[in-house]
């Protein structure tokens, strides 16, 4: 559903919209109704999901902090600095995908130096969590195939 999001500049009818299909979905997927009246929240706190729009958000700010630490000379990154000449149209114009990047950044209070230190701007967008932790581990099943799991990282 989010496929390709990181640049999508999402207005708040896009937002709305995301988020009702979501709901739909998560609804469907714990097999209950709209007219069971259980709230949202509580429903993603079953599946462990966070809400579309913080994905959607940290979708960007990856993106933004990928190409940030891109070299200057890269063609995705002069993509980033291009201002289409011209004159916009008439009326309040659409918001551009920098603009609502900016915006994610002051919500969160990050500035355009943090994304350099790749480790720490994960942390900061909140994509390492509990999972993130975690190393993979070659296991037998028994059957003679190798099979993988995950086990806590014990590391401090």
């Amino acid at each position: 559903m989010l496929h390709g999001s990181e640049t999508w500049p999402v207005r708040k009818e896009n937002e709305v919209a995301l988020q009702r299909a979501e709901m739909r979905m998560v609804r469907w997927m714990c097999g209950v109704k709209l007219q069971d009246r259980i709230p949202i929240k509580e429903l993603r706190g079953r599946l462990g999901l966070d809400d579309i729009i913080s994905v959607l958000q940290r979708n960007r700010l990856r993106w933004y902090g990928h190409v940030l630490r891109k070299e200057d000379n890269d063609w995705v990154k002069k993509c980033m600095a291009y201002e289409v000449e011209g004159t916009r149209p008439r009326g309040k114009p659409k918001k551009t995908w920098r603009e609502i990047v900016e915006k994610d950044c002051k919500a969160r209070g990050l500035n355009s130096e943090d994304p350099m230190d790749r480790s720490r701007w994960r942390k900061q967008i909140g994509m390492i969590d509990d999972h993130d932790e975690c190393e993979w581990v070659n296991v037998s099943s028994g059957t003679g195939s190798p099979g993988l799991s995950r086990t806590k990282s014990t590391e401090p």
